[in-house]
């Protein structure tokens, strides 16, 4: 879809019942409803699948992390770009190319579901995205200003973003900005600007809600807020170490299960943490993050 002109056009805004209308697979993503994969089985109801980030092994060759992440038992894989020294996405960039990432993943039998892109950025790895198949690029938003100018400033910010949501089109992909404390998508409050000033089904949200707790607020609420427009879920607490991941940490993610299933979540669920343990650590905590989010699937599911 191209991006409005600038001026009055009748059509130029969605309402929000078109974008959801468009995003739930009309207008250019009706074939395939996200590359991040369709989370809603035959029967109609809402399915967890779990994926997750090739950064808790940045120890390891990417070879060797896909290979952890799928003995596992995750369906799908982040891969991650330099942040804190990751070497996996511009390893895949320069060595392995599309062809190279697709034949690795298919050996492990891993969906790739996003590119990390915070170091970086997105434009860097688009043609790489899009020639692996498509999927979700996560990356930051930008200071915050004052907040009697959130509206103006999340205005402008999405207006910055039209060249990479191109790229996005071009490249069958999608653009996932994450909330982050200190940075424009932070609160509630601007998640809701956000959602309500973006109209392209290209572009969404990355909610992690180690940052939401950070200002005390409501995950689930966030989630509703954030609709069809979320992209990318982190399955990640607000805690210490290890504890940063579901299961291991005290917090109870079954309402926020609840939240995705209620939205209709098309994407992975992602487990997640900073400062990453050894591997064989890093595995056996994220064994318990995966355990303790198919129990509260199990509980959603069960009513």
């Amino acid at each position: 879809m191209r991006w409005a002109e600038k001026g009055p056009r009748r059509c130029g805004k969605l309402s929000r019942r078109q974008f959801i209308s468009m995003a739930a697979g009309g207008a250019g993503i009706a074939a395939q409803s996200i590359r991040a994969g369709q989370t809603v089985a035959a029967e109609g109801k809402w399915q967890l699948r779990l994926s997750t980030s090739s950064i808790h092994y940045k120890q390891l060759p990417i070879e060797e992390a896909c290979a952890e992440i799928a003995r596992l038992g995750f369906e799908a894989i982040d891969i991650w770009s330099a942040h804190t020294g990751c070497p996996h996405l511009d390893d895949v960039l320069e060595r392995l190319g599309p062809e190279g990432l697709k034949e690795m993943l298919a050996k492990n039998k891993l969906k790739l579901f996003a590119f990390s892109t915070y170091k970086g950025g997105y434009a860097k790895y688009a043609e790489l995205l899009g020639k692996a198949g498509g999927g979700v690029a996560v990356q930051g938003s930008t200071k915050p200003g004052e907040p009697e100018e959130l509206t103006a400033n999340m205005r402008a910010f999405i207006e910055s973003l039209k060249p990479l949501v191109e790229l996005a089109e071009k490249y069958d992909s999608y653009l996932a900005i994450e909330n982050h404390g200190n940075r424009l998508l932070n609160t509630i409050d601007s998640l809701k600007a956000f959602v309500d000033i973006n109209d392209s089904p290209r572009l969404g949200i990355a909610l992690a809600p180690y940052h939401l707790q950070a200002l005390n607020a409501s995950v689930a609420k966030a989630i509703d807020v954030c609709g069809r427009q979320l992209l990318f879920f982190y399955a990640w607490q607000r805690a210490k170490g290890a504890e940063q991941l579901p299961g291991v940490g005290a917090a109870d993610f079954t309402p926020w299960i609840a939240a995705l299933a209620s939205v209709g979540y098309r994407g992975y669920v992602n487990p997640f943490m900073h400062g990453e343990p050894e591997p064989e650590v890093m595995s056996e905590h994220l064994a318990m993050a995966r355990d303790h989010l198919k129990q509260c699937y199990a509980k959603v599911a069960a009513g």
